[in-house]
């Protein structure tokens, strides 16, 4: 039977996925990846170390399935975006990638902002004005590694850059050109003059390919590096946050998926083009529908730090329970009424993107006394997520769409009483997912059909099912609507404040 190969080039692992069609999986691989920060603000990686990644992934999932390379009859990639990868004319890498993360680049912005109509600007290319900005980044170079400046051949992303690797060309999948800002959404084309922001020459930009684009094949040099036969066909990608929804079962209009990973995102499906500066817009993998999207700067990353720095006392006793930290303080706070008593924390704490997109925005805990105790803060802290997704969806029906059906994945919706309090302050159901691997299911399954294994993009479905539906509590809604406006007045009040 006929298999597709995932690869998904991570924040922080690489992770590959074997698939025989129709719908079975063979294995997965990970393998760590190293985020590098040499200054305060900035966020980068090693495109190399991705690479000897797939590399090895390749061939263990090879070994591992005992299949013969000729039986994946087609790869697709998936990544982080818009992570920023240069290569000089000779396809040599001239530094490490600036990640969709980076916050270096805040002068920049200003400057277009001053240079563009930023309301044109967005009815014309579908994305505010913001550091997710290509050309804000590449301006930044432009002023401060002139010398790398000058060399560019080439810029595309992560995924991109693999691809390359793969098969020797150089496109750039459709979401990353309209993240990136060089698309003009109405004619879906690239556009000379939002490229010219950037600065760099109209041919450093390679052509655009849409997600299950056939883009190239392996080349005899990859193959032996990876272990997959020569000439097997690879597609143009995905943007990994996309690939994740539509795995989980985002197709149609009203879907909704909550990823509770490092960050806390939230995606829509819709066939409607409604640009919006507080969101972002992405192409959606099946053609014709859009996917409006916000990515909040913590999630996951923000529960570690605050097991990290203030439950440290408490891992000794997590593990007596057999419990992981953040399931211990689940225990703390699961007694702590809803509202945590009155203390609301605003998890600002790498600034925030989406919808408010302030990088000088900061964490706050509010209304703490001497009664209150960890399991409060921990409560506290998950309500304060929910709180922003409620904030986003508030800004989704402010443009005009109609979120209908919540679906939750990724490592936080593992918490019950974490899902259950989203559910609360969202006031609607939310239904966890079993058998969801993330972006890379999603981004086989886009090979697949672009090499016409798969005719119906709706055959994912068979991988994932339903787990649990975790209904509101009417009890809690007079609670959460106060706890809401607290939350929402809060950064409202202190919003300038030290700056």
């Amino acid at each position: 039977m006929a298999c597709v190969l995932g690869l998904d080039i991570g924040t922080t692992s690489t992770i590959g996925i074997l698939v025989r069609l129709p719908g079975e999986v063979l294995g997965i691989v990970s393998r760590p990846v190293t985020l590098h920060s040499p200054h305060p603000g900035w966020s980068e990686e090693n495109p190399a170390d991705w690479w000897d990644n797939v590399c090895a992934i390749s061939q263990e999932l090879i070994r591992l399935s005992g299949i013969d390379p000729s039986e994946i009859r087609a790869v697709g990639t998936t990544g982080m975006l818009p992570a920023v990868v240069l290569l000089g004319e000779g396809g040599d890498v001239l530094r490490p990638s600036i990640q969709q993360s980076d916050g270096r680049c805040g002068v920049e912005v200003e400057d277009l902002r001053r240079e563009v109509d930023e309301a044109s600007f967005i009815r014309r290319a579908g994305n505010g004005v913001n550091q997710q900005l290509v050309a804000a980044k590449l301006r930044w170079i432009e002023k401060h590694e002139p010398e790398v400046f000058r060399r560019i051949g080439t810029v595309f992303g992560s995924y991109d850059f693999i691809n390359f690797r793969l098969t020797g060309e150089r496109r750039i999948e459709q979401n990353w050109a309209l993240e990136a800002g060089f698309v003009d959404i109405a004619t879906h084309e690239l556009a000379d003059d939002l490229i010219g922001l950037a600065h760099v020459p109209r041919g450093a930009v390679p052509a655009k390919a849409a997600s299950h684009e056939v883009i190239g094949a392996v080349t005899a040099e990859a193959a032996r590096a990876t272990g997959l036969t020569a000439g097997t066909p690879v597609v143009g990608g995905a943007a990994d946050m996309i690939a994740s929804a539509f795995a989980a079962g985002v197709k149609a209009p009203g879907d909704v998926l909550l990823k509770f990973g490092g960050s806390v995102d939230i995606l829509v499906a819709t066939d409607q083009v409604k640009p919006d500066p507080r969101l972002y817009l992405d192409y959606h993998l099946i053609p014709g529908l859009f996917m409006p999207n916000g990515c909040m700067s913590t999630g996951g990353s923000g529960l570690n730090w605050f097991a990290r720095t203030f439950a440290g006392g408490e891992r000794d006793a997590a593990a007596a329970a057999g419990l992981t930290i953040h399931q211990h303080l689940d225990r703390l706070a699961a007694p702590r009424p809803a509202g945590a008593e009155g203390v609301t924390i605003v998890p600002y704490f790498l600034g925030e993107k989406t919808p408010i997109h302030d990088p000088d925005a900061r964490g706050v805990i509010d209304g703490l006394t001497l009664s209150h105790d960890l399991g409060h803060l921990w409560r506290a802290l998950l309500e304060s997520y929910a709180y922003a997704l409620r904030h986003h969806l508030e800004v989704l029906r402010d443009m005009g769409h109609e979120p209908r059906r919540f679906l939750a994945s990724d490592g936080g919706a593992q918490s019950d009483l974490w899902m259950q309090i989203v559910a609360d302050v969202i006031g609607a159901p939310v239904e966890t997912l079993a058998g969801h691997p993330g972006s890379c299911l999603g981004a086989a399954w886009t090979a697949a059909v672009g090499v016409g294994l798969a005719t119906d993009w709706a055959g994912v479905d068979r991988f994932v099912s339903p787990a649990r539906r975790y209904a509101p509590d009417p009890a809690t809604a007079d609670v959460y609507r106060r706890g809401y406006a607290r939350y929402r007045s809060i950064h409202q009040r202190l919003s300038g404040i030290g700056r």
